[in-house]
């Protein structure tokens, strides 16, 4: 029994392609919105203060309303720094600098979590790990829900 290879792409499918025209791809950005990561952020906020005020609630202790709040911190203030540096005027000038742009921001972005989380024991006093991953958790899954509902594909005109 013997197998081929799968053949290549003919020049027909390649003849098929065609670069989108300025106008095209204005109207497609239109019809397709993105989602810009400061509305990601304002969510993050959010249900970050929730998720602190039901622990502190939900307990009747302060520290694990504090911690649960520490933890929604070290996930919103890296995602606003990794949202500056992709929002920024250098974030665009093409597509290799945008790909390097967002891997470095990305690795800003983890060590400022890594930084935070390693503060965490001397910024709040009696410490609830529990608590803190909660929050964090919690805070992180906006990204999910932020995609979930992100603006809808506008029809075409």
């Amino acid at each position: 029994m013997t197998t081929k290879a799968p053949q290549p792409e003919t020049s027909q499918d390649e003849a098929a392609f065609r670069p989108l025209s300025a106008e095209e791809a204005r109207a497609l950005r239109e019809r397709y919105p993105s989602v810009s990561p400061w509305r990601v952020v304002r969510w993050q906020v959010v249900v970050g203060l929730m998720v602190a005020l039901l622990a502190w609630a939900l307990t009747g202790r302060q520290n694990i309303g504090w911690s649960a709040g520490y933890g929604a911190l070290a996930v919103v203030i890296p995602a606003v720094i990794f949202a500056r540096g992709l929002t920024g005027r250098f974030s665009s000038l093409n597509a290799g600098t945008a790909a390097v742009g967002f891997m470095a921001w990305e690795m800003v972005k983890i060590a400022a979590s890594i930084a935070l989380l390693a503060m965490a024991p001397k910024w709040v006093s009696v410490l609830s790990w529990p608590a803190l991953l909660i929050g964090m958790v919690l805070t992180m899954k906006v990204y999910w829900v932020a995609l979930a509902f992100k603006p809808v594909a506008r029809p075409s005109v």
